[in-house]
């Protein structure tokens, strides 16, 4: 008799890994269920919160009905230590640096796809399982896993995940990439779930309230030092309140009357100023990419053309990518892209397939 496969599914009291941890059950997998406890409200400065947000009581006790219903083991892992060090810090660093970071795709290297994959693994699983609505295929032309959209388009969270490694993809199921978030519900509703109609929401995690100023202020050692806003030419036409409070591209709290809209174009933390344009002043064709990680395809030794995505949310943009190094690229965009923002992802597409991501690092004139 062939040995069930084992299969460890991250679940944090929503409807999509409740659903996929019930799925691979019924598919024929030995499924457990791993909750992560990554950090309590006090430690964000939110002592009254939602009980239905991420690391709630309510949201691991739901993990834990769901998987007493169907007969899957249920395991709380306290990972709060690793999550300040890996994700939490990184999060305020890159603010400090006068850069906008993009915590998930952290989480997901650093402790989906690190700690929480070997803590599975050492309890027995060959797999890890998660609800993101993405898909990974053997390409069998360049010998590597490959990561493709989820098939809902507008779910897909392959963007999110360019940091997995070839290792990582062996080892990985995404039970819903082949159907759309309107099935997941229907799906749940008809085996009963609590959550099937939960409301979900799209904040970082450790930040539920959606105010990452007040986060920086309260919990992030507090506001940095004023200093000045400036123009295109250099002159000081203004105050800012810290380099943490600001991002590029960002036009509202600047409380700055110049008789035209303003935004912010780039911040200079060696010298603490900010500098301020147009919008038109905010379109960029060129930028590095750095801490590459190719995942469809092999690093190309020519240049690539692909569509890049700049921002989540974001329509991707027809460029041409040059591999510098092994974890560096130019890229140069067909038409220009407003506030490109250092820090951020750019993850590079092949029509369905992410064939690399990476952070932003500058922008070039």
């Amino acid at each position: 008799m062939l040995k069930k496969k084992s299969v460890a599914v991250a679940m944090s009291g929503g409807v999509d890994s409740s659903l996929a941890a019930v799925l691979l059950k019924q598919q024929g997998f030995e499924v457990f269920g791993l909750t992560m406890k990554l950090w309590n409200y006090d430690e964000i400065g939110l002592s009254k919160h939602s009980e239905t947000r991420c690391c709630s009581v309510e949201l691991i006790n739901t993990a834990r009905a769901i998987c007493d219903k169907f007969d899957i083991p249920h395991h709380v892992i306290d990972f709060a230590e690793t999550f300040k060090n890996q994700v939490i810090s990184d999060f305020v660093s890159e603010y400090k640096s006068g850069r906008t970071p993009n915590p998930c795709v952290v989480c997901n290297s650093r402790i989906k796809w690190g700690p929480l994959m070997e803590k599975a693994a050492s309890m027995g699983a060959e797999f890890l399982a998660t609800g993101h609505y993405a898909r990974i295929e053997f390409n069998s032309r360049y010998n590597r896993y490959a990561l493709r959209k989820g098939l809902d388009q507008k779910r897909d969270q392959s963007y999110f995940l360019w940091g997995l490694t070839q290792e990582a993809l062996k080892r990985t199921i995404f039970p819903l990439g082949q159907i759309t978030k309107r099935r997941t519900r229907e799906l749940a509703a008809q085996l009963g779930l609590k959550n099937a109609e939960a409301e979900e929401s799209r904040e970082i995690c450790f930040i539920p309230d959606d105010d990452y100023r007040r986060f920086m202020v309260e919990v992030a050692g507090g506001k940095d030092e004023p200093g000045d806003f400036v123009d295109d030419t250099g002159k000081v036409i203004g105050k800012h309140e810290g380099i943490s409070m600001y991002t590029v591209g960002q036009r509202k709290g600047l409380n700055i009357a110049v008789g035209y809209p303003v935004y912010v174009k780039s911040i200079d933390v060696d010298s603490n100023v900010i500098q301020l344009g147009r919008e038109e002043d905010l379109m960029v064709k060129s930028f590095i990419v750095e801490k590459v990680n190719w995942v469809t395809v092999p690093r190309p030794s020519a240049p690539m053309d692909c569509d890049v995505k700049i921002r989540y949310m974001s329509r991707p943009l027809a460029a041409v990518v040059n591999a510098i190094t092994p974890d560096t690229c130019s890229v140069d965009l067909y038409e220009p892209a407003k506030a490109v923002s250092p820090g951020q992802s750019a993850v590079f597409y092949n029509q369905e397939f992410v064939n690399a991501g990476g952070i932003i690092s500058r922008v070039k004139a």
